[in-house]
């Protein structure tokens, strides 16, 4: 399904170099002047003192892009084919606005390099970009990890380096930008634990689908404060924890399907009545759709779907004002109520519904009432089957 994401994205104008004549060459840090040795050490750059700059931040950004120009090993479109000379604001993908701090000097302020198919590293000389409040990276092949310099970068505000080559556990660096808001790792090869710390991170999107995540979720999930959560195909392996009700003020859209989810759905689900997307669809879910869910009157898509989910679906559910699309298909539902037909995109198929086509043969919804019963419990955590039953006693020994 096809989510359409709104974020109003920053505008910056490119600037010529805007100077008040205050700074010179002499005025840089003695981390810039370091960091310009350790690049000329390097051998592979030179830097050629008879530049001048409008001021010393835009010094330290040419430092950082020749490094990170100098890190690429391809770049088939030619993007950072410009990136030559002092006037770094006009360099293809950079974006120049006036400083935050100070608004009369003009500080490199954004690099978008999206579609690229650019293949190279991401070098430690980033952290001097510390003006830098957007970086996106989307559609390119570097690799293989985020360079911790990154948590130089005290006012970026949007990180988008999805669909590249990362690699290694979780980016802990992402934790460590105070003015981050928008965090995409989705479609690289990221594995292994995602902190709790992401759910106590003031961030309005999160976007981690698509890696090899392995985790569970824990029990400040529900601290988060985003309006997007999108976690599908990763493995999590647990269940929607009682504490998604404390998503209740922000959450607008939640994406966990192909995520290894099991239990039931949680009663406390029906408190996001900001929520307008949710999908837990090609997961391992059980029991039936909470009657809470009808208080969730913002819901346009629901997807529940390929799950093992049963009983009757609640008639309120289907009454919401907003919803569009419903799909409950691959499921054992038995009922269905006839305000259903009235929802514009619903798919039904694949149930046990006695009056609707295409439904399960009859002999595989039999069987699957004859498993045992499923108890959900307030926590929603207890949704799996029953243990079975305790093997019979071993047949008595007789001695003669």
């Amino acid at each position: 399904m096809e989510l359409f994401l709104l974020f109003q994205d920053f505008i910056w104008v490119k600037k010529e170099g805007v100077t008040d004549g205050k700074f010179g060459r002499g005025d840089l840090s003695v981390r810039t002047r370091r960091q310009s040795k350790k690049l000329r050490r390097r051998g592979g750059l030179k830097l050629t003192h008879a530049f001048s700059f409008p001021n010393p931040r835009l010094e330290k950004a040419y430092i950082a892009l020749q490094a990170w120009k100098h890190a690429i090993t391809d770049d088939p479109k030619n993007l950072t084919g410009d990136w030559c000379g002092p006037a770094v604001c006009n360099y293809t993908g950079v974006y120049c606005a006036p400083a935050p701090d100070d608004n009369r000097i003009t500080t490199v302020a954004g690099v978008d390099l999206n579609h690229g198919e650019i293949a190279g590293a991401i070098p430690e000389d980033i952290g001097l970009l510390s003006d830098l409040s957007l970086l996106h990276l989307n559609s390119n092949r570097f690799a293989p990890t985020l360079p911790d310099s990154l948590s130089g970068l005290r006012r970026l505000f949007e990180l988008d380096v999805s669909n590249n080559r990362f690699s290694g556990p979780f980016p802990g660096v992402v934790l460590r930008l105070p003015s981050l808001r928008f965090l995409d790792l989705r479609f690289n090869a990221f594995a292994g634990e995602v902190p709790a710390a992401v759910f106590n991170a003031n961030l309005d999107a999160l976007f981690i689908n698509n890696n090899q995540f392995q985790f569970t979720f824990p029990a400040n999930f529900g601290n988060s404060t985003a309006s997007v959560i999108v976690l599908a195909n990763n493995n999590i392996g647990g269940c929607l924890p009682a504490s998604i009700g404390g998503l209740a003020k922000t959450l607008e859209q939640l994406v966990a399907l192909n995520a290894g989810l099991k239990g039931c759905l949680p009663p406390e689900i029906g408190q996001l009545k900001k929520l307008t997307v949710f999908d837990v669809s090609f997961n391992d879910l059980v029991g039936p759709l909470p009657e809470s869910m009808e208080e969730m009157k913002s819901l346009e898509q629901l997807d529940v779907a390929h799950n093992n989910l049963s009983g009757e679906i609640p008639a309120g559910i289907c009454e919401l004002p907003r919803l569009k699309n419903f799909t409950f298909s691959y499921n054992y539902f038995c009922g269905e109520p006839k305000i259903c037909s009235a929802i514009r995109r619903r798919d039904d198929r694949r149930n046990c519904i006695p009056w609707r086509p295409e439904q399960r043969p009859a002999e595989e919804c039999e069987a699957f009432l004859l498993r045992p019963k499923i108890s959900c419990s307030d926590t929603g955590c207890s949704g799996s089957p029953p243990p079975p039953p305790p093997p019979p006693p071993p047949p008595a020994v007789y001695h003669k």
